[in-house]
Formats: structure tokens, sequence, C-alpha cells
């Protein structure tokens, strides 16, 4: 099945969860140190908020590597951007426009909602589904299949509601 965009033939899945059991292994075994990309945005926000939450030495002590790491997590998005036949920004958002209709400030509202909600759940779960997901599982860490449980759950019930119920 062609990816979405440009017709790309998507590499194959064992492929893809080969290259990122050797990412997690690999920041394991050189660094010590667990995959996760929720405590990266605490990284970034610490170069700019001078608060006692982000000048704790978890996240000051981390940036040495968290940050070049979340730099290079948006390099290869856009280089697989650019060779997969290029990247161009756009306000379409599919059946949100046909059945709804907002406008740029709606969908910015939206997204910003979104992205609370999403902010707010890594926090209530202590981490991402990349680091709960990925690497809690993997080291067969119980609150890693609860959270993991849960985000899969309201993946699945927030796109039912949505697509059969609201839309």
């Amino acid at each position: 099945m062609p990816l979405i965009l440009n017709d790309l033939q998507p590499i194959h899945w064992a492929l893809a969860g080969a290259g990122i059991a050797a990412v997690t292994l690999l920041l394991l075994w050189v660094t010590s140190n667990r995959l996760g990309v929720s405590t990266g945005f605490e990284n970034a926000c610490s170069l700019v908020v001078s608060t006692p939450y982000f000048r704790r030495e978890a996240i000051r002590g981390s940036n040495a590597w968290r940050l070049p790491f979340l730099g290079g997590l948006l390099l290869g998005g856009l280089l697989s951007a650019l060779l997969g036949g290029g990247w161009e920004p756009t306000w379409a958002l599919g059946m949100f426009d046909t059945e709804i209709g907002w406008g740029p400030a709606g969908k910015v509202a939206w997204m910003f909602i979104g992205g609370v909600l999403i902010g707010f759940g890594t926090r209530l779960a202590g981490g991402c589904t990349s680091g709960h997901g990925i690497f809690g599982l993997s080291n067969l860490e119980l609150p890693s299949l609860v959270s993991t449980v849960s985000f899969m759950a309201a993946g699945a019930v927030t796109t039912n509601l949505l697509y059969r119920v609201i839309l």
C-alpha cells in the first residue's frame, strides 16, 4: 500500500522495527539513557524558561544528549520529506474541513487544544508513547504496559467518536 503523500512505497515494518530497536539499544548501551521524546520538550523549554521545574538537574543534565537527539528527529523528518518528493505546508485537513469547515484560526485553536491534551496525558502517564511503548515495554515495565494500553484505547475511542458519531 503506498503512502498517502507522494505515492511512495513504505519500508517493510520489520525493517522499521529493527531500526527503532537499534536506536533504542544503541542509546541505552552508549549513554545509559532511556528513549523518550516528551522529556525532550522539557529540555527545549529549559533553554528559555527559568522556573525551578526546568532548572532541575534531571532536565539540565540530559540536555547534552537529548537536544541533539531531538534535532536529529527534526532533520530526519526534513530529509525524509525532501527525498520523498518534497514538503509543502498546507492548511488542508481533509474530512475536518469538509464536515466542520473552520478557518485557519479555528484549526490553530483545534491543534493547540489537542497539543495541550497530549502534553497533559504524557505528564499524567510519566512519559510519551515512544518512551512507554518502545522502551518501557521492551523492559517489561508494568506502568509502560498500562500507559501504552491506555494510549491505544484512547486513540481507538477518540477515532470512533470522531468518525462515527461526530463526523
